[in-house]
């Protein structure tokens, strides 16, 4: 065992105890990182513009804060763009992490001293994590790949601005300098395709032990190997142990990727986003990931179902329950208040608090009142590949509301196979029956002949690249919706198909 294995044991020792003392009092670290929050920004315009002085409670939390997102919360930001200081937080940002909007453009998400230490402190810890709960740290000698976007930054009236895995690259720590792949000038490329095939040149006679990044995007790596050599990914990199991901479900890639290394990884799931880490899977045998509640971030969540009524309550951390789908919503030292970031999530435990993403509360189907969600049609298509031995690269799914002649509506499935089943009506009928079991409302359309039972659509090899091509959006942390409400993802691949 090297020094440095040595050294990743005792340390990932200290850390995991750490996290067991704040994971095994949540509801007081939740009250400390809320106190702390409420103090710190008493004095920012967003604090005087909420009577922040005259908070003591949740209750008065809620009072004064109303639910935002990015586009409500925007007159804020242009402010902190602008130049203006302690607008959301105190001074000014240390950068802007840039993402696509949807109505308002580009969004500029601030990333501050204090928050920018969560982000870094969290994804270590997940690995930490990982060593601690199994006793591994061999892979710590080896080489580390993370696939992510340019770490090139543009500035913003003195601040700097660029997307969040681009700046993370900045804050590799001086013990992974060395093992890091690839080098800082193929992270620079910024054609995705381009990009992958020079990391295939640097990488390809490297003793790669981690590779990190969101599965679709690093398939392609995989696949680029393999056309370049012939041999199985685990057999160019014998030493490849731990697959790290975030940003989607693994679950419809595991048997692709398994498939593409010759053999089964470890793997981590994180749950990073722009606007904070939120969780990280911290034990291989628990479903879940361990939310992160001592990271100056402050939780409410509101059940799904009650979203869009007119006074959703915001539940506090004591109030959830397991198997409920709630939208999360987030304060924190970034300066984002009682913020919507958009995404659902299920808690698997309350001791300690582990979720897993469901989906996106906007990126569901119910055309029809079924309201179908990401995590019932991953779970679906997960039993159809288990079943059958297909391999998928990637699918969505939109409702046909208008079909041909006097045929039923239906949800359309877009899938493009690695393996295609040998009846693909089959496969179409279990993905069917999951989601008939998942899902009551769409059991009583389909029963009720409001629905008939959906149907699929082959994408070609490539085609889901094609598409994301072509609407500027290939490679980096960019991410295809499971799910839309409407046809506008469905009729440009129809356009491939």
């Amino acid at each position: 065992m090297s020094i440095k294995s040595f050294a990743a044991r005792i340390f990932a020792s200290h850390i995991r105890k750490k996290i067991d003392r704040w994971a095994g009092k949540p509801h007081q670290t939740q009250q400390k990182v809320f106190d702390e929050l409420i103090a710190k920004a008493r004095d920012t315009k967003f604090g005087k513009d909420h009577d922040f002085s005259k908070i003591r409670s949740h209750a008065d939390f809620v009072k004064q804060v109303p639910v935002r997102d990015y586009e409500e919360l925007k007159e804020y930001v242009d402010l902190m763009v602008a130049g203006e200081e302690s607008v959301l937080w105190p001074g000014k940002p240390l950068y802007y992490a840039k993402t696509s909007g949807t109505t308002s453009g580009a969004k500029y998400i601030p990333l501050t001293k204090e928050s920018m230490p969560t982000h870094i402190n969290a994804a270590r810890n997940a690995i930490l994590c990982y060593i601690a709960d199994t006793g591994k740290s061999k892979f710590v000698d080896g080489k580390m790949i993370f696939l992510q976007g340019s770490p090139e930054l543009d500035e913003k009236n003195g601040v700097k601005l660029g997307r969040l895995s681009g700046i993370v690259a900045h804050y590799v720590p001086g013990y992974l300098q060395k093992n890091r792949m690839p080098s800082w000038e193929t992270n620079c490329i910024e054609d995705w395709e381009t990009k992958v095939d020079a990391i295939v040149d640097e990488t390809l006679k490297e003793d790669m032990s981690v590779i990190s990044g969101i599965p679709s995007w690093v398939q392609m790596y995989f696949e680029r190997l393999i056309d370049k050599t012939g041999k199985k990914v685990g057999d160019i990199f014998p030493n490849f142990d731990l697959f790290i991901y975030g940003g989607v479900n693994y679950e419809p890639y595991r048997s692709k990727f398994e498939s593409l290394i010759g053999r089964k990884v470890d793997s981590i799931e994180l749950y990073p986003a722009s606007e904070g880490f939120f969780a990280f899977q911290d034990k291989q045998d628990e479903k879940g990931m361990l939310l992160q509640l001592d990271s100056g971030m402050f939780y409410e969540f509101i059940k799904a179902d009650d979203f869009y009524s007119e006074n959703p309550e915001r539940l506090l951390l004591k109030d959830v329950v397991e198997g409920v789908n709630y939208v999360m919503i987030i304060s924190s030292t970034a300066g984002l208040w009682a913020y919507n970031i958009g995404d659902t999530v299920q808690f698997t435990s309350l001791k300690p608090y582990r979720l897993i993403v469901s989906g996106r509360i906007k990126h569901f189907i119910s055309a029809f009142g079924e309201h179908v969600i990401a995590k019932e049609v991953e779970q679906a298509m997960q039993e159809a590949v288990a079943e059958t031995g297909a391999e998928i690269s990637e699918f969505t799914v939109a409702p046909q509301i208008n079909p041909e002649g006097e045929e039923l509506p239906y949800h359309e499935w877009f899938i493009e196979f690695e393996q295609e089943p040998e009846d693909l009506n089959s496969f179409a009928t279990i993905i069917d029956k999951s989601l008939q079991k998942q899902n009551s409302y769409y059991l009583d359309l389909i029963e009720g002949h409001i629905l008939q039972r959906l149907k699929i659509s082959v994408v070609p090899r490539n085609g889901f690249q094609e598409y994301m091509k072509s609407i500027g959006k290939l490679g980096g942390q960019n991410k295809l919706p499971r799910l839309s409400n409407d046809r506008k993802i469905a009729d440009k691949l129809n356009e491939i198909i």
